[in-house]
């Protein structure tokens, strides 16, 4: 975990307000052929995608209103509102009378437009960081009547970009100070920066160990098996298995960083060969688990063909405790036979119906 890329020594012993570092969390789960469902991923930082979710609710209910309500099926509308509960629980002042904005890296981030729907329906402002500024540790906003405080910030600017200050200092997406305001106890950040060390896909098989030494408990859902490639035994294997299983660099996401290798060619795998022998603490392998599939409406063809999905269920953490929305994001593999459902590899997303107990 020291080792990571995503750790950041100067954020050690930092108490984030309200005692909740993952605010907003989307674990991406995948049945495998068996019907277990397996836990794939964890995203702590800056999960996105939950727009689709609620945009592909609207369209079902303009298409499908009546079986939606005879279905029993939750709604997931309510999402804004609980997000927005959730970030003014953990104001370091009065929650009934905090301001919470949303900090966006601008309109040319591949996710801006949730940003600005989520800020839209939360009813908070959307800004950018010439709209911030710090002044004797507390974070504040520039509005048309003056500077206004600011006690929380939902921010979808990635940690490295997020104060030139402490982090990158020739970032322009950042805001000056706002690390020691937050050290301060200030202002609450939602995600907590730091929250990358849970994300690394290297710490991501001690997770069940984790649990039960930490809880006491056996997890209730399963992991893929992984290999570490930092160990020497793993490391092996994994060289000599290539073609078998599936490579992730441990900082990357978006389907970035990786080696398909039932998929892959001579050529590719020598490459990764190479990439594991000279950083072997960047990755680790998994043996392909054969997702589950659902029927997928192919426009090219005209015709529904089976296409393989995941499901990311999404956390809100607020200082009363954890939510979880009862639906969720399917992403789905749009291209025939693909594995790979990230948006930004070419998949797609349904609509994820929760159903109402029969009471």
């Amino acid at each position: 975990m020291l080792g990571g890329k995503a750790f950041l020594p100067r954020l050690r012993g930092v108490v984030p307000p309200g005692g909740v570092r993952i605010h907003v969390s989307g674990i991406d789960l995948v049945r495998d052929p068996s019907g277990t469902f397996r836990v794939l991923e964890d995203n702590l930082r800056t999960p996105s995608g939950v727009s689709y979710v609620l945009e592909n609710r609207l369209l079902s209910k303009r298409v499908l209103p009546e079986v939606l309500d005879l279905a029993r099926v939750h709604g997931v509308d309510h999402y804004p509102e609980r997000l927005a509960a959730t970030l003014r629980s953990v104001s370091p002042e009065d929650p009934a009378t905090c301001s919470a904005v949303v900090l966006t890296p601008g309109p040319y981030n591949s996710a801006y437009f949730e940003h600005s729907f989520l800020a839209r329906t939360m009813g908070l402002e959307l800004v950018q960081a010439a709209d911030l500024f710090v002044d004797q540790d507390q974070v504040f906003v520039r509005t048309t009547r003056g500077p206004r405080r600011v006690h929380v910030i939902y921010r979808r600017t990635d940690e490295a970009f997020l104060d030139p200050e402490v982090f990158r200092p020739d970032s322009m997406l950042g805001v000056r100070g706002l690390i020691r305001a937050y050290a301060a106890g200030n202002v609450a950040l939602a995600n907590a920066p730091g929250n990358g060390v849970a994300d690394d896909k290297a710490v991501y098989p001690f997770v069940p160990e984790m649990i039960r030494f930490y809880l006491g408990e056996d997890p209730v859902l399963e992991q893929v098996p992984t290999y570490v490639c930092l160990r020497d035994e793993d490391r092996r294997y994994v060289v000599d298995h290539l073609g078998e299983l599936v490579v992730k660099a441990v900082d990357e996401a978006g389907g970035y960083g990786m080696l398909m290798g039932p998929e892959s060619t001579a050529e590719q795998r020598a490459e990764f060969r190479a990439r594991i022998e000279a950083a072997p603490r960047r990755y680790i392998a998994q043996p392909r688990i054969e997702l589950s599939a659902a029927p997928t409406w192919d426009a090219a063809a005209r015709v529904a063909a089976p296409r393989r999905l995941d499901l990311r269920p999404y956390v809100l953490t607020s200082r009363e405790g954890p939510w979880v929305l009862p639906g969720g994001l399917t992403r789905v593999a749009l291209r025939p036979g693909s594995y790979v459902v990230n948006s930004s590899q070419g998949g797609g997303s349904k609509d994820t119906w929760v159903l109402k107990g029969t009471a």
